[in-house]
């Protein structure tokens, strides 16, 4: 197998994956608000710790379903987008580990309580613990960090894809025979006049 097919496939499965992961985690719980006022735990999803989390998990999936078909240079594009969200969500899932993060927890607090503003919430949170998501998550996003440099680096030595989808047809291939109905519509489709 070629390095080119094994870095579609790297690129592509490593979006799909990274994507996957990120959704399934949104819906998780990553954090845990214990409260000092002995109420019932808090428990916090992913998707509001970190407000961006699922709408870039969905688009890295559909940037991995489009980059099997696109042209050369989307591939390029799609790689570098695909890096840059994985550094932007793998520097923010950190932060989550480097202070205790009152600003992840504050709305689900404020939902929960009825509390706002800093200081009440503050009040509120007597410890914050994470639970796994988070890992699992900051691992897709190295994954998907190692798929984007693998399309970056490969991306010009895929082979075409997408032919199926277009609808020019390539240089010398007008048929000389006679023309069924199907092709009488690809001709159609591509602005000829299939009855000349």
């Amino acid at each position: 197998m070629s390095i080119a097919r094994r870095g579609r496939m790297i690129g592509v499965f490593g979006f799909l994956l990274s994507g996957a992961i990120g959704i399934i985690s949104s819906t998780q719980t990553w954090l845990t608000v214990e409260r000092a006022d002995a109420g019932e735990a808090i428990l916090v999803p992913g998707a509001s710790a970190l407000p961006l989390l699922a709408p870039l998990s969905l688009a890295v999936l559909a940037l991995g379903v489009a980059m099997s078909i696109v042209g050369h240079v989307l591939r390029l594009v799609f790689g570098v987008l695909g890096l840059a969200s994985a550094l932007f969500l793998a520097w923010t899932t950190v932060q989550l580990f480097l202070d205790e993060p009152l600003s992840a927890v504050r709305t689900t607090v404020t939902e929960t309580t009825g509390l706002a503003g800093d200081a009440a919430v503050a009040g509120v949170v007597r410890s914050i613990t994470l639970s796994a998501w988070p890992v699992i998550a900051l691992v897709g996003w190295i994954l998907l960090v190692f798929a984007s440099i693998v399309v970056v680096l490969t991306w010009r030595r895929w082979k075409s894809g997408g032919r199926r989808y277009r609808t020019d047809a390539p240089h010398g291939t007008e048929s000389t025979g006679p023309v069924d109905a199907i092709d009488s519509w690809d001709d159609l489709s591509r602005g000829t006049d299939p009855t000349r």
